[in-house]
């Protein structure tokens, strides 16, 4: 196979010695000392051997062949004669000082169609009579052709030649067909003989099978247009006048196209058989994804389980997305163009399709979630675009395109694109599936939608009974809102296995290649160039399948085992009572996660703030009270919004506490990109303060000028608040922010004229006490705030130390893991910093007693205590929290209590990974008898071709299904060995028929 004989090369020395292979820049110093010898030997071949002897017959030699084997010479007749079989070499001819290219009808070489080579009886012996009287029923003949001794072209008018397209170049042939009465037409003829004409009538151009299945790998694999591979047939022809060279670069893209249409009638079997395709017939699917009657049992008339089958198993798995570099333009003449495989594969029969958008609703949506590109740009269109992209669905395990599911957008990823894609691959070899999975970016907004617009629409349907759970990739799922993350995420989806639903990110890389080259093609053409590449994007994950499985079955059974223990190990050491009532929680949670998907919350920490107020909290009474009718006014008119200006000053501040600390943590010479981040924020900061003291004298009174000397704004020499330092910064690598440039004005070291910073004998001079009591308040739920983000991050790093740190086996793992922690530990610093700022800045506002609530923050409090990672580990029993874990949280007494939240969510979670590998390895090892059963199934199927056509008499069609059940027989014998050897291997249990075969 292709993937071992990789392997094999990176192996094995080339010589077959039993020595280590050598590195490649030992070969190439060999080479260095070699090249001369090499560059000698090649100039050898410019020349003819001394004796100038035809290698066949000992004459005189003129002709050197450059597709037979060492280029051998021959004389005129043997060059003839050796290649009436090969008229597709290239030839140069002795001049006496060099070797001219020149072409094998010089030579007088005649290629006759019919009776085995040797020419027709029933034709004239002038050979070149029947092929002059040719023409062209598709292009006039162009008499401006080139001529010259550089090209090996000709127009002779005694020999006129047909110009055959070959991989080696494009070549004027004289033929002769068969002028027999039973003889086949011209085009025919030609077809029999492998060269595919560019018209029918009278062909005066032919492409070989092999140039066509040549120019069809390489824009599979390279992408390679038909322009640019047309020029380089040219640039073969003749190196040095390509342009000179026949123009056929159209004739290959229609003869490309109708040779798609044969290969891919051929190998789904429709040569075999008289019923015409229908939807998404010339498409390959996923072997193994259930599909009842062909790798399922079907004696039942359902899909037979055993009773310890789990109910999820029978899930059709799906993945939505959208192209949007799979643009598309306007066609010149759309009336006109000729649709050779509309619907047949992967793209969508465009009749229904836009009889469906013609009566769809467009609902205009607004995310309620975070802004996505999807839904945002769901109405963006371009006027020269027909489609702006495409999209559809795939099999979310392994990849696999779902035929007649892929779609155009008109105006961006609207509702009505993805629901008929989504429509069409739901009903496609579903029958027995009551339970799919769509994995989707924006699931979270466009399922609200799905079944209203199904129940709208007489071209959308789903079957009857099937139950449609949505989720999120594991990629995508972090652009959403938290809330999306437990409610849309595989991890918490039961039955979903390790399957991370991003799968068709990958798919659309080979599509891009070629959609440059498809945007400005003919709306049926471009259908079908993608329609190709998606049938072998499938193929090539069908051969490889069971490659894929074995490994996923290695990596599935590790995981198992590793996640097991990691979740006994944790249970053992929980109350026994609290594990009960967590499993309870677990099994409501997902029974009722279809009709409120706010139940899966329970995989998130439950922080209930209680009586302790956030600063937004604070502001918003602020500011209800001074309009309510029942309270008095605490502000005098000029002064309304007092509230909203000092939660500005508050959120300057905390914006200074952050820049200071980042130009802190500069090193002595720092990067360029790092000056710019700070110069950024120096620049957001200053406009911020700006606005900030053109609203002060409405607030501090309409006598006081802030550019006072009572109220002076002035610039600190440092931080220096008589607050701890919480960062780990070392002095001595991270110098003071002036060291850097002295000339710039710090405005992270700007104090600000708030209340607290004004001073206690100056407001009370200008009647700013309300402002004072408005600013305590704020400051209460500023603290709150931090002292919040600080718990939540401890316990966060908590865990990481107790679950990933610990555990890492790698300096890999062990890297990542620390800096999830130094991630945390950053954010814990910041906010510490802020909240030091905060109560000092309460320490000078009058008529409070929250400093006895709100005590010092040491360095000590923000370590996270074992007693947070394991609450239950031996030792912890006396063991207690700092003094802020146990300030106000709901329903809680110690900051023990609450820190059970944290373990509680740590087990669920540790659970949900347990289950989710346990289901890995019962997937792929039912997906190995699935796949095993495809290929028998294929098999079986070609196996009653062969038969129907031996009963036919149709000796060639008997053949080719007999070689393709071969092919077959030899996949799924391939699957049933490497999957028993690797069972035999892993010692796994698997059920009976994997390891038998029977199918």
């Amino acid at each position: 196979s292709e993937i071992s004989g990789k392997q094999q090369s990176s192996s094995f020395p080339e010589s077959g010695s039993d020595q280590i292979t050598q590195s490649q820049n030992a070969y190439l110093r060999q080479w260095k000392c070699k090249f001369k010898d090499y560059i000698n030997s090649l100039m050898v071949r410019e020349a003819p051997p001394p004796d100038r002897l035809c290698s066949v017959c000992k004459k005189d030699g003129v002709y050197r062949c450059h597709g037979c084997f060492n280029e051998p010479l021959f004389c005129t007749d043997c060059c003839r004669i050796q290649h009436q079989r090969h008229p597709f070499h290239r030839i140069s001819q002795w001049t006496g000082s060099f070797f001219q290219e020149t072409s094998l009808i010089k030579v007088g070489l005649h290629i006759h169609l019919a009776h085995d080579g040797t020419p027709c009886p029933s034709s004239s012996t002038d050979y070149s009579s029947d092929v002059f009287q040719w023409s062209d029923t598709d292009d006039d003949i162009d008499h401006d052709y080139p001529e010259g001794p550089f090209i090996p072209l000709v127009r002779d008018p005694d020999q006129p030649a047909i110009t055959v397209v070959d991989k080696s170049g494009v070549h004027s042939l004289s033929i002769c067909y068969c002028h027999c009465p039973s003889a086949l037409s011209r085009d025919m003829q030609l077809f029999q003989a492998g060269l595919f004409p560019a018209s029918f009538t009278r062909p005066k151009t032919a492409f070989t099978f092999a140039v066509l299945d040549d120019f069809l790998l390489d824009n599979l694999e390279c992408g390679t247009s038909a322009m640019n591979y047309y020029s380089k047939i040219c640039r073969l022809t003749s190196s040095i006048f390509p342009l000179m060279v026949l123009d056929r670069y159209r004739e290959l893209m229609r003869a490309a196209r109708q040779w798609r249409q044969c290969k891919l009638y051929k190998w789904h079997g429709f040569a075999h058989k008289d019923d015409q395709p229908k939807d998404g017939d010339l498409a390959l699917f996923c072997p193994a994804c259930p599909q009842l009657g062909i790798n399922l049992d079907l004696s039942t008339g359902t899909v037979a389980q055993s009773d310890d089958t789990p109910s999820w198993l029978m899930t059709r798995y799906l993945v939505m997305d959208g192209n949007f570099k799979a643009e598309h333009m306007h066609p010149v003449n759309p009336s006109d163009e000729v649709s050779l495989m509309d619907g047949l594969g992967f793209m969508v029969s465009d009749k229904r399709y836009k009889s469906h958008l013609a009566i769809a609703r467009d609902h205009v949506q607004r995310s309620d979630c975070n802004n996505h590109r999807a839904v945002n740009q769901a109405n963006a269109s371009r006027q020269r675009l027909e489609a702006t992209s495409i999209g559809g669905c795939a099999c979310a395990w392994h990849g696999c395109f779902v035929p007649h599911s892929m779609v155009d957008f008109q105006k961006g990823e609207r509702q009505m694109n993805m629901d008929y894609a989504l429509s069409q691959a739901l009903n496609y070899k579903t029958n027995g599936i009551s339970r799919a999975i769509t994995f989707y970016d924006i699931n979270c907004q466009y399922n609200k939608y799905l079944k209203d617009q199904i129940a709208s629409s007489m071209y959308l349907s789903i079957p009857i009974g099937m139950n449609i759970i949505p989720g999120i990739g594991l990629w995508h799922v972090h652009g959403h809102q938290d809330s999306c993350f437990v409610w849309y995420a595989s991890n918490f989806i039961q039955g979903t296995g390790r399957i991370d639903g991003e799968i068709m990110e990958t798919l659309w890389a080979p599509l891009n290649i070629i959609s440059p080259s498809a945007r400005g093609m003919g709306t049926p053409h471009r259908k079908e160039v993608l329609d190709y590449q998606m049938n072998d994007c499938n193929f090539m994950k069908m051969i490889r399948m069971t490659t894929f499985l074995s490994r996923k079955l290695k990596e599935a059974i590790k995981g198992a085992a590793e996640s097991k223990l990691a979740f006994d190990n944790l249970t053992e050491t929980a109350q026994p009572d609290m594990v009960i009532l967590w499993k309870e929680e677990e099994a409501l949670a997902h029974a009722n996660r279809a009709e409120d998907p706010a139940a899966m919350d329970i995989y998130e920490v439950r922080l209930e703030r209680g009586k302790s107020p956030t600063r937004k909290q604070q502001e918003l009474r602020l500011l209800q009270a001074q309009n309510h009718p029942d309270h008095p006014v605490i502000n005098p008119p000029g002064r309304r919004g007092a509230a909203t200006w000092l939660a500005t000053g508050l959120t300057i501040e905390e914006s200074q506490i952050s820049l200071s600390r980042d130009v802190k943590r500069l090193r002595m010479y720092p990067t360029d990109m790092q000056l710019l981040k700070v110069a950024r924020c120096r620049d957001k900061l200053h406009t911020q303060i700006t606005r900030f003291l053109e609203m002060a004298p409405t607030y501090l009174g309409v006598d006081v000028d802030v550019n006072d000397l009572d109220f002076p704004v002035i610039v600190r020499n440092s931080l220096d608040d008589n607050y701890e330092d919480y960062s780990d910064i070392d002095e001595d690598q991270n110098p003071g922010p002036d060291i850097h440039d002295a000339s710039i004005f710090q405005l992270e070291l700007t104090v600000i004229p708030l209340p607290s910073n004004i001073g206690e004998v100056r407001c009370r001079e200008l009647g700013l006490t309300n402002l004072m009591k408005e600013e305590i308040a704020l400051r209460e739920g500023q603290a709150n705030d931090a002292l919040h983000t600080i718990r939540v991050h401890l316990g966060d790093k908590a865990v990481i130390f107790h679950n990933t740190v610990r555990s890492a086996k790698s300096q890999a793992s062990s890297t990542r893991a620390w800096t999830q922690v130094r991630s945390v530990e950053t954010a814990v610093n910041l906010n510490a910093s802020i909240y030091s700022k905060c109560r000092s800045q309460l320490a000078k506002l009058p008529d409070h007693h929250l400093l006895k609530k709100y005590l010092p923050l040491k360095k000590e409090d923000l370590k996270a205590s074992s007693v947070v990672a394991d609450p239950n580990a031996r030792g912890q029993r006396d063991t207690t929290l700092s003094w802020f874990w146990s300030l106000d949280v709901q329903g809680d007494t110690s900051g023990n209590d609450w820190m059970t939240e944290f373990y509680r969510v740590n087990w669920l979670r540790t659970k949900a990974l347990r289950d989710r590998w346990s289901e890995e390895v019962t997937i792929v090892k039912h997906e190995m008898q699935w796949s095993i059963n495809f290929f028998k199934h294929r098999a079986k199927q070609w196996l009653g071709h062969m038969h129907n056509a031996t009963s036919a008499g149709l000796t060639r069609h008997t053949c080719y299904a007999a070689r393709q059940s071969h092919i077959y027989d030899q996949l799924a014998s391939h699957a049933e060995d490497s999957f028993r050897k690797l069972i035999v291997q892993l010692q796994v249990p698997v059920p009976v028929e994997v390891v038998v075969g029977t199918g």
